[in-house]
């Protein structure tokens, strides 16, 4: 057996496919040189307004307690939502917990007599780099139980690289075949580990997909779980990582230290109270290097 055979057998049982039926602003988005979730995102070029049939992809993290991993793009809070397994089995779900800022939520399966969930193995996230092996399963495109192979392109690209404004998360990139629908399924190791949560494609290319990091998943989801809001703070500035502050900074950028560079202050926040400017570079906060923008979120 192929190591891509192995991981479609592990963790195939764990993807569910998640369908919502939801009154929603039906629209078909193009997006031009920026990131689409599940190709969500960006400017309508149409829409009318329905009731529509969602579907995206979700994954099962702990069978005792029924809890299923999803992207908060697939559902919407205090959703039901109908989960069904690869064996046909259908459940009854209920969105436990939502993030927006990360793009997670939690669903809850109601349990069933006589019938154990499957579920899946999760990785350890910063461990994945560059040139690993990636494996993708979802649904794209309404497809059921699809399988790709890709790589890992890179380990850290931020949402402000990304253009994401809403955000506030990392990504995994690949260049996996992910599509709409594979929103919210695993990205998995050659180990039959979930490294990964597919969120989001480049809207304008090809083979240039994004995914949360599986620990950042794991953090979010054990919040919401235990019904608590996911902390995110605010200090008031949009930072890029100095390698990326050349469009911004011209040649001024090749003499910056290592570290975080700010390229905007809301006015009155209190980074601005604090004195930071536009064109400082943080490098450490609390003895913590600040070697990314998103790290700053983490200390």
């Amino acid at each position: 057996n192929s190591f891509v055979r192995d991981a479609a057998d592990t963790i195939g049982p764990a993807v569910v496919r998640i369908d919502s039926d939801q009154a929603s602003l039906r629209k078909a988005m193009t997006v031009s040189g920026s990131v689409s979730e599940g190709r969500v995102g960006g400017k309508p070029t149409s829409g009318r307004s329905g009731v529509i049939r969602g579907t995206g992809c979700g994954l099962v993290i702990d069978a005792e307690e029924g809890y299923v991993v999803t992207n908060s793009h697939v559902v919407k809070r205090e959703e039901k939502v109908k989960v069904t397994f690869i064996d046909g089995n259908v459940y009854d779900g209920e969105v436990k917990g939502v993030d927006s800022l990360t793009d997670i939520a939690l669903i809850k399966l109601k349990p069933r007599a006589g019938h154990a969930l499957p579920v899946a193995t999760l990785g350890n996230s910063d461990s994945v780099e560059v040139g690993d092996y990636a494996i993708a399963l979802g649904n794209p495109l309404g497809l059921d139980n699809s399988v790709t192979l890709g790589i890992i392109s890179n380990v850290h690209r931020t949402s402000a690289e990304l253009g994401i404004t809403d955000r506030r998360v990392d990504f995994v990139q690949t260049d996996c075949a992910i599509n709409p629908g594979n929103s919210g399924g695993p990205l998995v190791n050659e180990f039959s580990e979930v490294v990964a949560l597919n969120t989001a494609i480049r809207a304008d290319a090809e083979g240039i997909g994004f995914a949360i990091p599986i620990n950042t998943v794991k953090r979010v989801a054990s919040l919401l779980a235990n019904g608590e809001k996911v902390p995110h703070p605010f200090i008031g500035i949009r930072m890029v990582d100095n390698f990326t502050a050349n469009s911004a900074f011209g040649d001024r950028a090749l003499e910056l230290p290592v570290g975080t560079v700010i390229v905007d202050v809301i006015e009155k926040s209190p980074a601005a109270l604090a004195g930071l400017a536009v064109g400082d570079v943080i490098t450490a906060v609390n003895g913590v290097v600040m070697n990314g923008a998103q790290i700053l979120d983490r200390v």
